[in-house]
Parts: C-alpha cells; structure tokens; sequence
C-alpha cells in the first residue's frame, strides 16, 4: 500500500517553506489554499501576514513568488488583488500524481489515518416483533456508510445493533403465547422467509393486543409476566427468544433488500445490557452523579429545562424501580468503553432523541465513562418527507412499511433499466439485478447526497431519474466508461505525462487528486454527503471531458488515447470506491 500525497497537500508544502524562506519574521504561516476558478489553486494568506508585519501585500506576495522552487510542480504563479497568488501546476505533475494513484490497487493512494483508533457505531436499530417502516431506513443507510468510510480509512470499527427486545409489550406477547403455544408457528411448510415470519409476528401481536386491551384478568397475567421475564424465568425465556428469533428472519429479509450486511454478533439488544443495569445505578448513585428525587434516581442538569422553566432530569430507575431507557444506554457505554476498547462511540439516531442522547453523554463524562481518550457523538438525521413536505405516510396515514418502499424503488428502476436494455443487449437476468442495484442505490444515494441532519423529500420520480444528482446518473457514468474500455480494443489506459492536458483532462484529473482528501474529510466529520457530492461533481467533470475530448478517435495519436483511456479508467475505479463506499453497486453494463 503506497499513499499518494496530494497536489494541494505537496503545494501547501511548498507554499509553507516559501512563506518561511521569505518571511523568517513572521514564523509559520498557514498559506490558507484552496482550489480556484482563475488558476488551479489560490493562495489567500498573504493578507493576514501583511497585517500583522504592516508590510504591503503585493510586494510580500512577490517575495514569496520568488522564493518558490522552480520545478516539476508549479507551472505559474500570478500575484492578482490585494496580493492573491494564483497558482497553475505542471500538466506533467498532475499526470505523475495520477499513475501513482492508478498503481495503488483499490486504495487509488489513500493513506490510512497514523491516528486510527475504534469506532463502535451504533445504527440500524429495528423492534423486535413490530416490522421496519421508513423512519428505519436512514438510521441502517448513514450507518452501514459510515462502517464502510471508517473501515477504508483505517478506523478498527465495531458494529452494533441496539435492537429493542425488551420491555413491558413483551409480558402481553409472551403470555398470550403461553396460553395459546405454536401460535408463532408459520403454517404447513411455509419456509422461514421474511414475509412469513413478520405475519406470523403481526398475528399474534394483533390477538394478544385485542385479548389484553379487553380482558383484566389477561392484562394481570401479562404484567406478571413482565416481572417473570424480568427474573430470568427459564420458560418466559425461551418463548421471548422464540419472539427475537422470528423478528431476526424478517430483519435480515429486509436488510437483504437493502443490499447491507448484518451479523448475529452485532445484533445486541436492549436485553444485552440487563445484567449490568443495577451496578449501573448503584456506581451513579455512589458517585454522586444521580440523587434521588420522588423515588426516581436521576441526573440534574443545569440547562436543561422543561417549558415551565423547572428542570427535567434524566430518570436512570423509576420509582417502581423499573429501569428507564438512560440504565441501558449508560451500561451500553460502559461495555462499549470497557469490554470493546473503544476510543469512539458513533450513535446514529434521529435528530429528535438529541436531547436524551446529550444528557446521556454528559453523565457518563460525569461518570468518568467517558473523557478526553474516550469520546461520544451523535450523528443526528432528519426525518423523510413525502412530496407534500410532511412525514412520509401512505394514503391512509399510516407509516410506510420499508419493504413496500424498497419493492416500489426497485420496480421503478427495473422499467428504467428495461428501456436502455435493448441498446447495450442486457439479458432478462440482467434487468432484474440492475434493476435493484439501481433502484436500492437509488433510495440510499437520496438519502446520503442530503447532509443527515436534514430531512429530505421522499420522491421517487426524481430518485431514477437519468438527469441531475442521482446514484443512477453516477451508475451510467461508471457503466459508460466500462463500455469505452470494453470497445477501446487494442488500446490500452497507459499515463503520458509528457504530454499536454486539455481543460477538461485537467479539471477531471485534479477532482481525482482530491479523493483522498474528501474521504478524511468525511470520515472526521462523520458526512457522508460530501462523499455523495464528490461523486456527483465527478461524474459532471467526466461529462465535460466527454463532450471536449473524445477518447477513442482514429485523428488522435496513440499515446493520447492511451492518456485518455488511463484518465476515464482512474474515473470508473474512483467512481467505483467510492460509490461502495457509500454501499451503492455499479453494474458494468447498464
């Protein structure tokens, strides 16, 4: 693995020891660069040293021009403004840094983070026993991105999946069960499909919420039951783990839909955390951190208050002694900073929890769980809209499932598919896999291509459509350059950096330098739409390229074509990478 530096990186460089060289007064300087519309790069630091040397800018900026190296990167500077330096580097600099990217395998030169540590991410968190509707969808798709970037970019990454398989619902489930046994069965020999599972589920939650809403003594019986689960009773047991059984056939039929992988040692419910919730309060209360208050133990916070301006606590046990949803997010915390060495906690929850996730985290920094090594953040989302602006729903108002969402999508996308599949002569068998890698791609990238804390318009006319930010206008640009390489014959993607690049070549070529850089980016901030937006920009500079430098033309000499084909090869790998990054496929031939 050879990490490439970046041509802004190695000028930034440059532009330090210039700065140093021509100005030893000043100390290290930050040249402040960026990429600009009148040259490559602009320097725009100048202006800050002038001001505090009270020298003229111009005339800095001239000195630092002249204290530059001349060599293989920096083609020309040109000193404009209140002392700006426009910066155009060498073709050949941009065509060297390329082939050493294109010769770094799926890395395409992207060093791993020296500061690497452990992320537990905690995302996709379904219940058990109720199906998945379309407020789970960003939760498991910002989530399964984040695993990837953070995974790519050296982080160690512990996935977790913080099902709810606990709680009072689970008395009524269970003894409803009890008192009439194989009701979870599925009927004859009907296989442990998803579907199956998640009706056998809705049957029986039906009838025990019917039973237990008109029937005292049945009520009764389900509230001991809770306190039987609650004791371990090894009967009450088995039927709550026949119940987290048959929701995780149906989870994983839904992942599988959304073409994402999850694993039985990740699933950790609320149930995983049992054991440890009296130690929990006990450490809290000892330390002074929780006090008790109307019989309830909880945490105060100075600024938190309710709309009465009263201050609204963090109840960690009730005063029946149940345990609120705080005992097992802290004892979460605890096993995660404990058991999984994590430096990192990563929660990907809806926007909408934040106030319970910041008091969470404030006490267990209280606590000493969590402090300067080990830190917590909540990647917070918004919530999906249907075109009329207001949460999604179907037309009877009720949530929509993420199976129908995710059918409907596919469906879509499959008609797409079908109406282009005569020209590149795609089999049956070929629609309907393109058909869903476009139409899951297609509701993941509307997704992630919005910044998480947003929310975002569910429209899924605009989702396949060929034009503007679309995954399928990205898949056509990565299957259209598959297709070039495909007819280029003989010729084959070899870097010329003797030769000279035309506007278009240059453009696409710096974006592809900054792949790298983008990716630290995200994975800092936790951003997944920064990658998604340099993506799309990408496949708009391949566009360009596409209308102003043809790549397989007999008027070309050969080593441009082969220049050309190296340039949209790099593209399509990049494209690649980073469209699996965001857990999107790209078929070869669309």
């Amino acid at each position: 693995m050879a990490s490439v530096p970046s041509l802004a990186s190695t000028l930034q460089q440059l532009l330090a020891d210039a700065l140093t060289a021509a100005l030893p007064e000043a100390g290290p300087a930050d040249p402040l660069l960026r990429r600009s519309d009148r040259a490559d790069f602009q320097a725009n630091g100048i202006l800050a040293l002038a001001k505090k040397l009270k020298g003229n800018p111009r005339e800095l900026a001239a000195k630092v021009t002249d204290a530059l190296p001349a060599g293989e990167l920096v083609k020309g500077v040109e000193v404009s403004g209140p002392g700006f330096l426009n910066i155009t580097l060498t073709d050949r600099a941009i065509t060297e840094t390329l082939a050493a990217r294109a010769a770094d395998g799926e890395r395409l030169g992207v060093p791993a983070n020296a500061d690497a540590g452990t992320t537990v991410i905690d995302y996709a968190q379904p219940n058990v026993a109720k199906e998945m509707h379309v407020g789970h969808l960003r939760s498991a798709v910002i989530g399964d991105a984040m695993v990837q970037i953070l995974e790519f970019t050296g982080e160690t990454v512990v996935r977790r999946h913080h099902i709810g398989d606990w709680g009072t619902q689970f008395g009524m489930l269970i003894q409803y069960l009890f008192e009439h046994p194989g009701e979870l069965r599925r009927e004859g020999d009907e296989a442990a499909d998803g579907e199956a599972a998640m009706s056998s589920l809705n049957r029986v939650y039906k009838a025990s919420r019917a039973l237990f809403d008109s029937d005292e003594e049945f009520k009764a019986r389900s509230r001991d039951r809770v306190v039987a689960l609650q004791a371990g009773d090894p009967e009450t047991l088995a039927l709550w783990q026949g119940f987290v059984d048959e929701s995780k056939i149906y989870f994983y039929s839904v992942f599988d839909k959304l073409d994402m992988e999850i694993h039985d040692p990740d699933i950790v419910g609320e149930s995983g955390y049992n054991d440890m919730l009296e130690e929990t309060c006990r450490i809290l209360e000892e330390t002074g951190v929780a006090v008790r208050s109307e019989g309830a133990l909880c945490v105060f916070f100075d600024d938190v208050k309710g709309p009465d301006g009263n201050p609204v606590p963090l109840i960690v046990k009730k005063t029946n002694g149940g345990y609120g949803y705080a005992a097992t997010d802290l004892s979460a915390i605890r096993d995660r900073v404990r058991n999984l060495k994590a430096d990192t906690l990563l929660y990907v929850v809806d926007a909408r929890q934040s106030l319970h996730f910041k008091m969470v985290f404030e006490t267990a920094r209280r606590a000493g769980w969590l402090n300067e090594d080990v830190t917590a953040h909540q990647l917070a989302f918004g919530t999906v809209l249907g075109k009329d602006g207001k949460p999604f729903k179907t037309r009877e108002g009720t949530t929509v499932r993420l199976e129908d969402l995710l059918d409907e999508a596919v469906e879509r996308a499959t008609a797409v598919v079908r109406e282009k599949a005569g020209k590149v002569g795609l089999s049956e068998d070929e629609i309907v896999e393109n058909g869903r890698y476009v139409g899951v791609g297609a509701v993941k990238y509307a997704d992630l291509s919005t910044s998480a804390v947003r929310d975002y318009k569910f429209d899924l006319d605009q989702m396949v459509s060929l034009n503007g930010d679309t995954s399928v206008y990205l898949q056509y640009a990565y299957a259209r350059i598959r297709s070039i390489l495909r007819k280029a014959g003989d010729a084959k993607p070899v870097a010329h950096p003797e030769l000279e690049l035309a506007p278009a070549e240059r453009a696409l070529g710096l974006h592809l330098d900054q792949f790298g850089a983008v990716l630290s980016e995200v994975a800092e901030g936790y951003e997944p739409h920064k990658l998604a937006a340099y993506l799309y920009q990408l496949a708009s500079h391949l566009t360009t390229f596409y209308d102003q430098c043809q790549v397989l033309s007999e008027d070309n000499p050969a080593e441009v074509v082969e220049n050309r084909l190296f340039l949209v090869e790099l593209t399509a790998r990049t494209l690649h990478q980073g469209m699996r990054l965001l857990g999107i496929r790209t078929p070869e031939r669309l």
